[in-house]
This record gives structure tokens, sequence and C-alpha cells, in this order.
């Protein structure tokens, strides 16, 4: 006779957040089925809101849970919830900017924000994972959507391209962590994060073969998805061909989630090979830093600066991961919410000028934007400025917490890199600042032709494309929204930095870091 088999323990309340963006997702899908227009491209977007805020209200009403589901697979404690209330918050500022954009016409606004909402789940799942396979269900969950997100610009060949450069290299990299995953399993015997943190303490297997390659493997695999150099050939080509709103949801969302599963998989599970692995990342943060800063200087393109400036930036952010303390943890969460308020005004400020212009994404659009709308120049300075780490901005405060950590862990080396990085990017951030408070506006290119090459525009492409609400001579309200709002914040956090410091310090409570 079969025993009987024993059903997992599920907590229905702790995975609330997950189904809400699950539900919301197939909710979206469903009602995109509709053949009103109002109801695909008001209704539509507007529930994938209120998903999106559901979940951060469930997430909020278990902060202080620490909670095991599914026997153990995955964890929701305060790191869990805290980055997917970043995760989340990234999405409705995305959702806000894809709600005229051409590409959710295209592909069909159900299916666009469904995507949205699969991938945003993914994202918690990857954070909340303390079990390989859950780790690498969350990694494809949030990946395959991604893909087609990337090249939802159907009559785009450049956006076409770009999902498919994102599918080949990003398969490439989750077969990677995959291969490094087995061997992992291989030298413990289990995929916990827990017991292979156990088998290497109790078994010596911190030197162990099996051990160092599955670790060396899940470092490529979790750099490519972090954008890390030298793993980082895919970031400019496909953050320059993706529609602008699924650029900036995956410049902070994807990172967020990235880092999130290397601060929870080395600094817990690789715990007791520390001294193995964490010279490989030393070595990554320093060539993404130099990489990513060299790499912007002289760009045209601001999609492709912003994507140069985001390696740049996933190196200052690996600082505190390889500081492997509390303090370090926080430097990271800190960083990574100063980022998102940066990054995600200026690409709001992009979208805003590739619907008014036929420049697309050129630092030309931007020039007399001072004059003629002062309070996006505004929010886009701020923003260039937080990235640079200037005094009285979010992200000097973050750079300087990530210094701290560095000095704390005993590597004030790489403090002093994060500041030779942060000169260096002055050189392609303050041109972009200067260029919109110039009078004179950039000259209008003839219809159809690209302004960086004098060749014609591909089929589709930003360049001389018809956007429906350029066409309208709407850039819309709510692009204005997101980037007066993440502009203001970048500067409010700049003077008052103290709420972030409360919120990651509660955060990256309980790891049992030194």
């Amino acid at each position: 006779m079969l025993a009987a088999v024993k059903a997992p323990v599920i907590d229905w309340a702790g995975l609330s957040p997950l189904i809400a963006l699950l539900g919301g997702a197939v909710l979206v899908l469903v009602l995109g089925l509709a053949g009103f227009r109002v109801v695909r491209t008001q209704w539509v977007p507007t529930l994938t809101l209120a998903a999106f805020g559901a979940a951060i209200g469930l997430l909020l009403w278990q902060w202080d849970s620490d909670l095991s589901l599914i026997e153990g697979t995955l964890r929701l404690d305060r790191l869990t919830i805290l980055v997917t209330l970043i995760v989340c918050a990234t999405a409705i500022l995305a959702t806000l900017l894809a709600w005229r954009d051409q590409a959710a016409r295209e592909i069909a606004h159900g299916e666009f924000f469904c995507l949205l909402l699969t991938a945003s789940a993914g994202m918690m799942v990857l954070v909340a994972a303390q079990d390989l396979l859950a780790a690498f269900v969350g990694l494809e969950l949030l990946s395959m959507p991604l893909y087609v997100l990337c090249a939802s610009r159907l009559r785009a060949a450049r956006s076409l391209e770009s999902g498919l450069k994102y599918l080949i290299v990003g398969s490439v990299g989750s077969a990677t962590l995959l291969y490094g995953f087995a061997l992992l399993y291989g030298a413990s015997g289990t995929t916990s994060y827990a017991g292979i943190a156990k088998a290497i303490e109790t078994g010596g297997l911190a030197g162990d073969p099996l051990v160092l390659t599955g670790a060396a493997l899940a470092v490529v695999g979790l750099a490519f998805k972090a954008s890390l150099a030298p793993f980082h050939q895919w970031t400019p080509d496909v953050y320059e061909g993706a529609p602008t709103p699924v650029t900036a949801f995956m410049s902070v969302a994807t990172k967020i989630a990235a880092f999130g599963v290397i601060v929870r998989l080395f600094d817990v599970a690789l715990a007791p090979a520390v001294d193995d692995w964490k010279p490989i990342w030393i070595a990554i943060a320093v060539i993404s830093i130099v990489v990513g800063n060299v790499g912007a200087l002289g760009q045209s393109s601001l999609k492709r600066l912003l994507a140069y400036s985001s390696i740049a930036q996933a190196g200052y952010i690996l600082v505190g991961v390889v500081v492997f303390t509390d303090l370090g943890v926080q430097a990271v969460l800190l960083y990574i919410v100063v980022y998102l308020f940066a990054n995600i005004a200026a690409f709001a400020v992009v979208t805003l000028r590739e619907r008014e212009t036929d420049l697309g994404d050129d630092i030309g659009a931007l020039r007399g934007l001072g004059a003629k709308r002062p309070l996006m120049a505004l929010s886009m300075t701020l923003a260039m400025l937080s990235l640079a780490g200037l005094p009285a901005t979010a992200g000097f405060v973050g750079k300087l917490r990530l210094i701290e950590a560095a000095a704390d862990g005993g590597l004030t080396w790489l403090g002093v890199m994060i500041v030779i990085g942060s000169m260096i990017s002055l050189a392609y951030y303050l041109p972009v600042a200067a260029a919109m408070w110039r009078e004179e506006a950039a000259a209008t290119p003839e219809p159809g032709i690209d302004p960086r090459t004098g060749r014609p525009a591909l089929a589709g492409g930003a360049p001389g494309a018809a956007d429906a609400a350029a066409a309208d001579g709407r850039g819309g309200w709510e692009v204005t929204l997101v980037a007066f709002v993440c502009g203001a914040a970048s500067l409010v956090f700049g003077i008052v930095p103290q709420p972030l410091f409360d919120l990651v310090e509660q955060a990256a409570r309980g790891l049992g870091l030194s």
C-alpha cells in the first residue's frame, strides 16, 4: 500500500501579496480582451495600479512578519517585504509611463500589463526564495515576461532586436546559474540555503571544487541579470531598443531583484565560504565601476548613457554586498531606493521628449527644455545630480553610506573607487543637465530621418516614429507626475535621509551578519 502523501502547510496570508500580483495579472489579461477602447486604454492600466496597490497594502500589513512559506521554500521577512515594495513602487511608476505608450497599443494593453504584473511576481519569488529551486523558478518567472516586453514594439526593428538579444543572453545567464545551482546541490546534498550553509560549515566544504565552481557559476549567472561587467554587453543595446517604460522598469526592478537574491544566497547560504567568493565579487565591482563610467562618456543616446550608468551604479551597490556586514546590507538597500528615484525621473523625461519631438532619445531632444518645461528640466537635473552623487541629493547620501560600509569592513580602497567613479561620471551627467538650460532649441530633422546617423530611421524606431500621444500633442500628465515626484524625492531624501536610514536598518536586521 502506498503511503499517504502529506500536503505542505501553506500560509495563505503570507502569500497574499504574491496572489494579488498573479491574480491581478489574470484579471488584467481577461479585461484586456474587451472590445471597448476605453476599457483597454483606461480600465486595464487602472486595474494594474489597483493590483500593485493591493500587493503594497498586504506587504505593509505584514511588515513585522518573519514567516517560512510553503515548507520553508520561501521566506517573508522584512528584507523580502522591502525589496518587493520597491519593485511594486517601480512597477506603478512604469505603469504610469506606459499608460499612453505605443508599445502597450501594439502588443495589446491586457498582455502588456499582465506581463508587467507577472514579472513583478517573479521578482518577489526570487527575493523570497531560500531554496535553489524556488530561486530559479522566480528568475524564470521574471525573465520570460521581460523578453516579450522588450520586443513589444512589434513594428520597430530595434525593439524586436532588443527582445531577441535579451532572450539569447538571458538564456545563457539562466543556464549558467542553473548549472551552478546543480553543483551546489551535488556538493551539499540539499537545495535549502540553510542546509547548504550547514553542509559547508560542518563538512569543511569551503574549499571543495564543487562548491567553488558552483559559486563561480552562480556569480556569472547573477552578474548577467544585474548588468555587472564584464557580463554587461547586452545592456546598452537592449536598453536602447526596448520601449522606454520597459527600460525604466528593467533598469531598476531587475537590479533590485538580482541584488536581493545575491544578498540572501551569498550572505546566508554561502556565508561559510565567504573568503572564496568575496574576491570574485570585489573584482566584478571594480570592473563595473570602471567600464560603466568610461562607457557612458561620449554617448549621444540618453538610453545608452543611462545603460552604462546603470552598470556603474550596480558596481557601487555590489560594494555593500562584499562588505558582508549588516551595515553593508543597509547600504545596498538604501542605495537601491535612491537609485529608483533618480533613474525613474530620468526615464520619465526621456519618455516625454520621445513623444514631443522627432529626436527620440538623443540628448539634443533636451535642448530648450528649461524654457519650455522648467519643472521637467528641474526633475531631470536633480536626477543627474543624484546619480552623480552630489551633496544635497539622495544619491550623495547613498554613496556616503556605501563608502562608510566599505571603510567599516576594511575595504576603504573600494570606497575610494566609488569616489573616483563618481568624479568620472560628472563628465557625462553634467552635460545632460546643461543641455536642458541652453536657450537654443534643437533642430528638428526631416521626418523619418535618424538625427544621429542622418540615415532613414528604422521602421517604428523612436526617431521619426509617430507615437499616438505625440500626434495628439499630449506628452501625458502621468509622465510629468512621475518625473516630478521622483525628482522631488531625490532632493527631499538628500536633505532629510533619516526615514530611509530607519527603514533599511529594520529590513537588514535578522540576517545574522556581524
